[in-house]
């Protein structure tokens, strides 16, 4: 893969730093979001509830003063004249818009609190209503339906009187609607809210916001299947003005209406997205500050870079002239010398200089041992590179270090190819080393068998090369190099002290 500019190194690493806080925050905000949706659904059960608490304690209150008035003497006397004047006191609590009615069981009113001509009095519209007070005996809370008398949407509150028994009346209270709206409006928290009181078919007879619009009618299809399967329960619905709403219902088991309350979800996502969007400003805020810091970073360090390579190139200009010099110089001091002197002095001298090429390549960070091991076997293995095998750890090298031992095997090869291994067509040669950990520190031990070459014999006396070798492992590297003239093959073995960086 292609090495990444520092540019984008940096850029990667401010990226890789700020960008998991920027989703760590956002997870947070999601995870406060989860929180609040559920404290609003438990808020929302609860507010549900204590509506339906207040509703059943005004129904009980109504309840038991029309069983009061059930047990008047006037009453079971049939004075309704005298009646009235107890009726009325009931009447003064609701103000406007109460009305008492009373029937036998054939559903003719005997008596109204609206008048006194009871002989024209029609027939009650809801006779299953008052047939089920006679058969009950038991107060009945009746569904949304169209009062005779009052000629609007009415609910009531049935009571039987009971003489001996048997019910003989049955009195009907149609409590104003309005004290059912404004129970919904007081009990309302925020006008995110929407709240129903439901008959027992599920028509609304009270209702926020737009009551105008929407009592009389059914509750929403999202709602009103879920309303006859549970008495109480909280899911999410629509709401008849199309908004989705998280709803909680409770059925009272006094009266078989239901109480609904739903918050709209816009409320609580609001928040959700506009958190997410703070968080998402400050996050790329943070981002392009630390990517414009990385920029800069970069940019000062390519600066120190590029002078570093500019002091290196000098560097390596001037070594190559001295170079050049120093081979110039030789060239005129070994004019009188034989060819071979000087191809052997040019030789050292251009290994030399192979190593100064690598250690430039890597600008003088060192080498790694293999690839300088191949750069001075890559004249010998230009017809066949199977000749030589190298085998051994990774092993970076200082630059010193790469320098020294260049040249001792620079020496080793040359003497391969002029009497071992590399002088014929089929010698071989094995290039091993690895790694020691003794007590004075890691030490590097190379060992070079030669095979295949021609027969071995030892020699009379060592030449400059045996005995360069045999120095620069004691006096340079700290260690020591030991050469075994066997039949099959010459073996050398270099060990030497690694530098503790390497």
């Amino acid at each position: 893969m292609p090495k990444l500019s520092l540019p984008v190194r940096l850029a990667l690493l401010v990226a890789g730093t700020t960008l998991p806080l920027i989703v760590f925050a956002a997870g947070i905000v999601f995870n406060h979001y989860k929180q609040d949706r559920q404290n609003a659904t438990q808020r929302v059960l609860e507010t549900v509830r204590s509506i339906r608490l207040v509703l059943d304690s005004e129904m009980q209150r109504i309840t038991g003063a029309l069983q009061v008035l059930s047990l008047t003497n006037a009453l079971r006397d049939g004075d309704f004249e005298a009646f009235r004047r107890i009726c009325q006191g009931f009447l003064d609590q609701y103000g406007e818009g109460g009305v008492v009615l009373v029937a036998n069981r054939e559903g003719h009113q005997v008596f109204s609190s609206l008048t006194t001509d009871t002989a024209n009095l029609p027939l009650r519209n809801n006779l299953a209503l008052v047939g089920r007070v006679f058969a009950e005996k038991k107060p009945v809370y009746s569904n949304l339906f169209f009062g005779s008398v009052k000629k609007r949407l009415i609910v009531t509150v049935e009571v039987p009187v009971i003489v001996d028994g048997e019910v003989v009346y049955d009195i009907s209270f149609s409590p104003p609607i309005e004290i059912f709206q404004a129970m919904v409006e007081q009990q309302r928290p925020s006008k995110d809210w929407t709240i129903s009181i439901f008959d027992g078919e599920g028509t609304n007879f009270a209702r926020v916001p737009n009551p105008q619009h929407t009592v009389g009618k059914r509750a929403s299809p999202s709602l009103y299947t879920e309303m006859f399967n549970n008495s109480e329960a909280t899911l999410p619905t629509v709401s008849l003005e199309g908004v989705r709403l998280i709803t909680s219902f409770s059925r009272s088991s006094l009266t078989g209406w239901t109480v609904a309350a739903g918050i709209a979800e816009s409320s609580l996502i609001a928040p959700l997205w506009r958190n997410l969007a703070i968080t998402s400003v400050m996050g790329a805020v943070l981002l392009m500050v630390g990517l414009a810091f990385a920029v800069r970073m970069a940019t000062q360090i390519a600066r120190g870079e590029m002078l570093h390579n500019l002091l290196i190139e000098e560097l390596n200009h001037r070594v190559k002239n001295t170079l050049a010099v120093l081979q110039s110089i030789a060239t005129q001091t070994f004019r009188s010398a034989s060819r071979a002197e000087r191809e052997k002095f040019e030789g050292r001298l251009g290994a030399l200089a192979e190593a100064h090429n690598l250690l430039s390549q890597e600008k003088w960070q060192g080498a790694e041992l293999r690839e300088v091991i191949a750069r001075v076997l890559q004249p010998y293995l230009l017809n066949n590179p199977e000749r030589a095998r190298m085998f051994g750890p990774r092993v970076p090298l200082s630059p010193r270090l790469a320098v020294v031992l260049s040249m001792i095997v620079h020496e080793i090869a040359t003497n391969a190819a002029k009497y071992g291994a590399l002088s014929n067509d089929t010698g071989t040669v094995a290039v091993d080393w690895e790694i020691l950990e003794e007590s004075d520190g890691r030490k590097l031990r190379l060992i070079w068998t030669e095979a295949g070459g021609p027969p071995v014999t030892a020699p009379v006396q060592r030449g400059f090369g045996s005995r360069l070798i045999e120095r620069s492992a004691r006096d340079q590297l700290g260690g020591e190099a030991t050469v075994d003239f066997l039949p099959r093959g010459v073996v050398y073995t270099v060990s030497c002290a690694l530098d503790r960086e390497e």
